[in-house]
C-alpha cells in the first residue's frame, strides 16, 4: 500500500451524518481483526489511498478509490469489530461508519477456519438491514486443513451473496468486484428468536417512530443489551416517545436482568448452528499443518520463549546488528562516504564556494552533506532498512499475535495487555511511529504506560544497531547494557502500573494463520515504512546539521559542550561525550552515531562506552518522538515523561559508573 498522505481530521463527534464532498458510492469492509480486510482493501484500491483519524477519535481509517466495471467507488477499511454491540474505540468507529456514512455495500470479511463463530456478526448485519455481501476469506488455509464448504447452500440460507476467497493469493477478487458492481439491496434471511425474546423486541419496536440506518429490530436489541450510545441516539430522535422508550428498556432489563444477555447469545449461536449444518464438512482425520504446529509452539512458554530468543538473536542481533549496523554501515559509511564521497564533495564545494561559513555549513565538521547526509544514509539508512525488513517478515508470518499471547501475563505486571507488544516491538524500529501506534491500545492508562516505557528503555533500530555494533567489541559490555535496559524496563513498568490508577484491560486478539511470508507483501511493507521514515528523518538531520553549524560559528555549541562537561565528568566520561548527547536530542540514532565517532577516535574505553550507551539509551526522547508524545498524550503528560526520563537516565549513568569502577568490571 502506498500511503499518499496522512492527515488529521477534526469534526464534532455528535454530528449525525458526515458530509462527504465526493458523490461516489461507498463500500465498507467490516469484520474481526486479522481476517484479511486490509489485504482486500489494498487489492481493490491500489495506491489511491489516504489514512486519517476518524473525527473525534485517535483511530485511523483507511480510505481509497477503486475503479470497478468503469465506475469509481470509495472503499473504507474499517477497524476490526466483533459485534455491533461495541466495546473498544475501534469497534465504535467501525459502527459509526456504518451508521453515519451509510455505505451502499458492506463486505463482511471472515476467516473460513472460524466460519461458525464469525457468522454471528453476519447475522447481526443482516438483522440490521444493511446491504451485505459475505466474503469467506482464507479459504486456502481452510482447505489445507481438510475443510470443505458448500457455500451455495450457505448463500441460499442467508439470502445474501457469499463469495469464496483467498485474497492474499488474489483468489476471489473478480467475484468480489462483480458483487460490488452488481450491488442490489438483498433483504437477507429473517432472524427469529424464542417467543419470549421476540416479545421483548416487539414491545420496543412498537414504540419507535424515527428514521434510522439500522432496522428498529436491531436498535431494540442494542438498547436491551445496554448500548448507551444507541440509546442516546434513539432518545434524541423520538421526541415525546423518548421517556416511554427509556422506561420500557428499564422495565425489560429489570425483568430479564439474570438471563437476557445469555439468552440472546445462546439463541444467536443456535441460529448460526442451523445455518452451517451441512455447509462445513470436516476431514475424517485431523490434519495439522506446519503453521498450526509452529503456532502451538509459539504460544507455549516452554517453547515460545526459546523461539522468541532465537528470533531476536538471528533477527535483531545477527541481521540488524551484525549485517545492517556492521557490514552495510562499514561499506556505506566507512568506505563509500569516508574514502570517496566526502573527500570528493569537500573538494568540489571548497572549489566552487569561497565563503568559509558556507563551506562549513555544507562540508565542515557539522556539515549538512559530510555529517547530516553521512549519518542519514551511511549509518542510519542500512540499519533501519534491515530492521523494517525483519519486522515486515515477522508480521507477514502471523507471528506477532502469538507473541502478544505469549507475553500477555508478563505485560500485565506493567498494567498492559499483550496487545501492547505491537508498539513495543515497533519501537525497536522507530519510537516515533510506535508512540503513534499506542493509540490502538484500549485505555488511556495503557497508552500512557506504553508511551513512558517507549520513551525510557526501547531503543530505535538505528540506535540499537549502532550500540550493538559498538558494545559487541568489548566482552561483557553488551551484557551489562542489555541487563540494565531490561531491569529498568521491568522496575519502572511495575512501579508505574502500581502508582497509576485504573484497571488492566482484558486481552483478546484474533490469531491469523501462520504462513510462509509472501515476498511481494514483505517488500511493499518495508518500502512503505522506509519511505515514511526517511522522509521524516532526512529533513531533521538537515535541520540538526544547520543548528550545530550555527552553534559552531556563534560558539554557542562550544559553550553548551563546556556547560555539560561537569555532568559528563560525573558520569566518568570525557567532555567531548556531550556532543553525542546534544546530537541525541535531535534524534536518538544521531546520538548513537556520535558515540560511534567518539569510539572510532579512541576517546572511550569499555567502561565509558557502556555508561555512555546506557545513559544515552535512557536519555530524553528525540524531538520527533517528543512531538508525537505531545500530540498523542498532551503537554502535561509529555513534559512529565520528559523530566522523569532525563533524571533517571543521568542518575542511572552515575550509579552504573560508580559500580563499574568499584567492581572493576569492564576495566
Amino acid at each position: 500500500m502506498n500511503i499518499k498522505n496522512r492527515e488529521q481530521v477534526e469534526m464534532n463527534s455528535d454530528t449525525d451524518v458526515i458530509q462527504q464532498q465526493s458523490p461516489l458510492k461507498r463500500v465498507a469492509l467490516v469484520g474481526n481483526p486479522n481476517v484479511g480486510k486490509s489485504v482486500l482493501f489494498n487489492a481493490l484500491t491500489g495506491s489511491y489511498v489516504t489514512v486519517s483519524n476518524y473525527p473525534g477519535t485517535s483511530v485511523e481509517v483507511s480510505r481509497g478509490r477503486a475503479l470497478i466495471r468503469e465506475q469509481e467507488w470509495e472503499v473504507i477499511d474499517t477497524p476490526g469489530m466483533y459485534t455491533l454491540h461495541t466495546i473498544t474505540e475501534e469497534e465504535r468507529v467501525a459502527r459509526e461508519i456504518l451508521l453515519k456514512e451509510r455505505p451502499d455495500l458492506v463486505l463482511h470479511v471472515l476467516d473460513a477456519r472460524n466460519l461458525e463463530r464469525m457468522l454471528t456478526m453476519t447475522v447481526q448485519l443482516i438483522e440490521a438491514g444493511l446491504p451485505v455481501v459475505l466474503v469467506v476469506n482464507i479459504m486456502d488455509e481452510a482447505e489445507r486443513m481438510g475443510l470443505s464448504f458448500d457455500l451455495a447452500l450457505l448463500q441460499q440460507r442467508l439470502g445474501i451473496p457469499v463469495i469464496s476467497a483467498a485474497t492474499a493469493r488474489k483468489r476471489g477478487l473478480e467475484e468480489i468486484r462483480t458483487a460490488i458492481a452488481g450491488v442490489g439491496r438483498s433483504c437477507g434471511m429473517p432472524v427469529v428468536y424464542s417467543r419470549l425474546l421476540e416479545n421483548d423486541i416487539a414491545q420496543l419496536v412498537g414504540l419507535l417512530r424515527g428514521e434510522y440506518v439500522l432496522t428498529r429490530r436491531a436498535l431494540a436489541l442494542l438498547m436491551l443489551q445496554g448500548d448507551e450510545e444507541v440509546m442516546e441516539m434513539v432518545l434524541s430522535r423520538e421526541g415525546e416517545q423518548a421517556e416511554q422508550i427509556r422506561q420500557k428498556v428499564r422495565e425489560i432489563a429489570f425483568e430479564r436482568r439474570e438471563s437476557f444477555h445469555l439468552d440472546l447469545s445462546m439463541e444467536r449461536k443456535e441460529v448460526v448452528k442451523r445455518l452451517v449444518q451441512g455447509v462445513i464438512t470436516l476431514p475424517l482425520t485431523e490434519r495439522k499443518t506446519w503453521g498450526e504446529r509452529l503456532s502451538t509452539l509459539a504460544v507455549r512458554p516452554m517453547t515460545g520463549v526459546p523461539l522468541l530468543l532465537m528470533t531476536l538473536y538471528f533477527g535483531l542481533y545477527k541481521f540488524v546488528g551484525d549485517f545492517g549496523a556492521g557490514t552495510l554501515v562499514d561499506f556505506l559509511e566507512g568506505t563509500l562516504f569516508e574514502e570517496f564521497f566526502n573527500p570528493w564533495i569537500t573538494g568540489v564545494v571548497n572549489g566552487l564556494i569561497p565563503w568559509w561559513a558556507i563551506q562549513e555549513l555544507l562540508v565542515g565538521e557539522y556539515g549538512v552533506i559530510t555529517l547530516g547526509l553521512r549519518y542519514a544514509v551511511g549509518i542510519i539508512l542500512p540499519i533501519v532498512a534491515t530492521f523494517f525488513l525483519f519486522f515486515s517478515l515477522l508480521e507477514d508470518t502471523g507471528y506477532f499475535p502469538r507473541l502478544a499471547l505469549l507475553v500477555d501475563r508478563i505485560f500485565k505486571l506493567f498494567g498492559l495487555s499483550g496487545r501492547a507488544v505491537i508498539p513495543m516491538v515497533l519501537g525497536f524500529g522507530c519510537s516515533t511511529m510506535a508512540t503513534m501506534v499506542t493509540r490502538t491500545l484500549e485505555t488511556v492508562r495503557e497508552r500512557i504506560l506504553a508511551t513512558l516505557l517507549l520513551a525510557l528503555a526501547i531503543p530505535c533500530s538505528a540506535q540499537l544497531g549502532v550500540i550493538i555494533a559498538l558494545l559487541s567489541k568489548t566482552p561483557g559490555a553488551l551484557l551489562v547494557w542489555a541487563g540494565m535496559m531490561t531491569l529498568l524496563f521491568l522496575v519502572v513498568g511495575v512501579i508505574a502500573a502500581r502508582l497509576m490508577p485504573g484497571e488492566t484491560p482484558m486481552f483478546y486478539m484474533e490469531l491469523p494463520p501462520m504462513r510462509m511470508p509472501q515476498l511481494s507483501n514483505v517488500l511493499t511493507k518495508t518500502y512503505t515504512r522506509m519511505q515514511w521514515y526517511f522522509l521524516e528523518i532526512l529533513p531533521l538531520f538537515v535541520v540538526a546539521s544547520v543548528v550545530l553549524w550555527l552553534g559552531k560559528i556563534t560558539h554557542t555549541f562550544e559553550k553548551l559542550v563546556a556547560a555539560m562537561t561537569p555532568l559528563m565528568n560525573a558520569l566518568g566520561l570525557p567532555g567531548d561525550a556531550a556532543v553525542a548527547f546534544i546530537f541525541g536530542f535531535f534524534r536518538r540514532d544521531y546520538g548513537a552515531a556520535g558515540l560511534y565517532d567518539l569510539q572510532t577516535k579512541g576517546l572511550l574505553d569499555g567502561r565509558q562506552l557502556t555508561v555512555a550507551a546506557v545513559t544515552l539509551t535512557l536519555f530524553i526522547p528525540c524531538v520527533a518522538q517528543f512531538l508525537m508524545m505531545q500530540k498523542e498524550r498532551g503537554w502535561k503528560v509529555s513534559l512529565a515523561i520528559f523530566a522523569f526520563v532525563s533524571l533517571l537516565a543521568f542518575g542511572t549513568g552515575y550509579l552504573l559508573n560508580k559500580t563499574l569502577l568499584t567492581t572493576g568490571i569492564l576495566a
